[in-house]
Formats: structure tokens, sequence, C-alpha cells
């Protein structure tokens, strides 16, 4: 079975606006990998409009999008985070965190206006912003000898995987990332060297 591997995500942060009966709906989408990421970009968004009414949000992390959560920051059930998400997904994205911050204007704007304000400001922000393809992939450290180093450097190359984190000491170790369709190749020959350890740093 073919291991999808491959995802899209936003190349940049974006901003985006809707305006209803007053009240103004300003959106960030903004590329996120963890769940630390996006605590630091909320605590600056609500640092920065701290006068703000509501700041809700939505993310999705990871090459399956199997992450997420959504927020409706105490606006009514349903209104601002899943409305968020749901635009995250239509455009289908992952690694990505969408925040919009409302400033109320005096009206109310019952749920169905609210879903409309919600839906539209996260929609614009990721209408613009340019998408990109990312991969997923898994990260190992490998150990060996000097003996053995002929062998890895051959097999780095074959499987055109990246050297990191290179230590060349009394004994060798360096890192490296496996896209996830290619993980089973890269176990079988990294088994076949002799002398070599590794092991995944998930």
């Amino acid at each position: 079975m073919e291991i999808k591997d491959t995802y899209l995500s936003i190349a940049e942060r974006s901003r985006g606006l809707y305006k209803s009966m007053g009240s103004r709906f300003i959106a960030f989408a903004v590329p996120v990998e963890t769940e630390g990421q996006i605590r630091d970009c909320l605590q600056a968004l609500r640092r920065e409009y701290h006068d703000a009414r509501h700041i809700c949000v939505a993310w999705r992390l990871g090459h399956d999008g199997a992450r997420w959560r959504a927020s409706d920051d105490g606006e009514p059930s349903g209104s601002a985070g899943r409305q968020i998400l749901g635009r995250i997904d239509a455009a289908g994205l992952s690694d990505v965190m969408v925040a919009v911050v409302r400033y109320f204007g005096g009206v109310k704007l019952g749920i169905p206006g609210l879903i409309e304000a919600y839906r539209s400001a996260a929609a614009d922000a990721l209408s613009a912003v340019p998408k990109c393809e990312k991969i997923a992939a898994l990260p190992y450290r490998l150990h060996f000898g000097y003996a053995e180093m002929p062998a890895v450097m051959k097999l780095l190359k074959d499987m055109d995987l990246k050297q990191m984190n290179p230590s060349f000491e009394a004994d060798c170790r360096l890192d490296t990332a496996v896209r996830l369709a290619r993980v089973e190749a890269f176990e079988q020959a990294a088994s076949s060297i002799e002398g070599l350890d590794w092991e995944k740093r998930v």
C-alpha cells in the first residue's frame, strides 16, 4: 500500500478581515508545527489585542491532520472555532493555525451572523496566502564507527538523505530524517550495515 507522506500547508503568515454591524473580525493564519508554537502565537495575540472581546482559534497539525483543536472563546458553541476549522479543512491544509480577533460593535449578530463572520474572516486570511507542499519524515540518529563511515555515507547518498548534527569523535554520530514512504527501505538498508546502530527520535 502506498504511503501518503506529502501534504499542504501555508508558506507564510497572512491576515484577513470581515466587518459586520460595527463588529470587526481580524483573522491571522500562521504556519505552525508544534502546540508550543501555537501557544506562543496565541499569547502574543492576546497581549497585542488585549482589549478584544474574543480571540477564537482553530488549528490542525501533522501530515494526516490528526491533531486539531477548535475554540469558541466564549462565543456561542459551534459559531466560531468549528467555522474556522472548516475553512482550514476546505483548503486541505495542515500545520496551520487560524485565530480570529473580534471587536464587538455594539449590535448582536446572532448565531447565523457569527457563523458567517468567523467563516468569512478565516477564508479571507487563507485565500491569498501562498501554499507549500510539505513532506512528512521520521527523524533518526545513527551511531557507527569509522570503519562503517563509507557504507553509511553511501546509504545517505543513495537515499538522498541529509546529514544533521554530525559528530566525528571516538565514535561517529549523525542525525537524518527519512520521508515516511521510504522508512521501510531505509531500515532494511541500515540493518544490513554491520556496526551501524540507529534509533528513531520521535
